[in-house]
């Protein structure tokens, strides 16, 4: 566990941040507010978004083939390249991700080059059950590792998230707290490995396995000095 004067001495790293639904002051903006917090304590950049900036209708080929990305895909393909890393704050709708989130993950996923390809990220959850939207991060996690980015294994759920709050915005619970303090110092630590210290390069291919066709083939290698 890095000590509090090397979690502030870090090289910077800027993380993106938002809560995957539309309602303003959920309880996953809230779990975002907090992190945006952490991140900032622990010597990081953070740059704050809602989930209503990357909002697109749905999708649709015969659009993206006229049209294009909507503006919704563009900005988090904006924000996601400027930044070294992004944690979301996702809340479980039916034991599974948002439709809005799944959405634009798959109207970003047309950019090229792929731009959640070799990107850090951090899951979160917050609800009132008692297993804090845990089971949509997992649903979460398939589209984005099968996109290539590279989902942090730890994710941080927050149950019964009604009453978890203090008047402060942290956590009332000391531990909690602590907890998801040291989650995210650890994952940013990660992510500054990752970005000050390469020494692999990366390859994606969508369909790893499968006869190559055209039709089918995205493939794309990214050097160490790509990004």
């Amino acid at each position: 566990m890095p000590t509090d004067e090397q979690s502030t001495d870090r090289r910077p790293v800027r993380v993106l941040i938002f809560a995957a639904s539309l309602r303003q002051h959920s309880l996953n903006d809230r779990l975002a507010t907090l992190a945006e917090t952490v991140v900032r304590e622990k010597g990081g950049v953070a740059d704050r978004a809602a989930m209503s900036d990357f909002d697109c209708p749905s999708y649709d080929g015969d659009a993206e083939k006229e049209d294009g990305l909507p503006e919704g895909a563009r900005r988090l393909r904006d924000r996601l390249v400027t930044a070294d890393a992004c944690i979301i704050a996702s809340p479980e709708y039916n034991a599974s991700m948002p439709g809005v989130l799944k959405n634009t993950i798959d109207w970003v996923s047309r950019h090229r080059p792929q731009p959640l390809n070799g990107r850090q990220l951090l899951l979160l959850s917050a609800s009132p059950s008692m297993v804090g939207g845990n089971r949509g991060l997992w649903a979460l996690r398939v589209p984005l590792e099968h996109l290539g980015a590279r989902v942090y294994p730890d994710m941080f759920s927050l149950a019964q998230a009604h009453e978890a709050f203090g008047d402060n915005g942290r956590l009332s619970n000391a531990t909690l707290q602590q907890r998801f303090e040291s989650t995210i110092e650890c994952f940013l630590d990660l992510v500054e490995a990752a970005k000050h210290y390469r020494a692999l390069k990366k390859q994606w291919v969508e369909f790893l396995g499968e006869r190559p066709a055209a039709v089918i083939d995205r493939v794309e290698h990214t050097s160490v000095d790509a990004r």
